[in-house]
């Protein structure tokens, strides 16, 4: 039986993570309160900010930039293309 949470970036019940995606308090959060769409959307939001911005998740900063993206991504939906993105037609 799957678990169902009420996602907070959807603002609908949907299916809930396996499993918490994120190390610590944050991980917990995200567990409880975000579903499985919203993660994924969020995963091919981060490919696309690593790559257009060349980020490194080895380099602390770049982790905590998109540790902070990742925050208002899934709770605020504050968040921005990065600098010339142009989406695929």
């Amino acid at each position: 039986m799957t678990r169902t949470v009420f996602c907070e970036h959807e603002q609908r019940e949907t299916e809930g993570l396996d499993y918490v995606p994120y190390p610590g308090e944050l991980g917990q959060r995200i567990f409880n309160r975000i579903g499985k769409p919203a993660w994924t959307a969020w995963l091919a939001h981060q490919t696309m900010l690593i790559n257009e911005n060349r980020l490194s998740p080895r380099n602390p900063e770049h982790r905590a930039f998109l540790e902070g993206e990742l925050v208002k991504y899934l709770f605020s939906g504050d968040t921005a293309k990065p600098a010339g993105f142009v989406p695929e037609a």
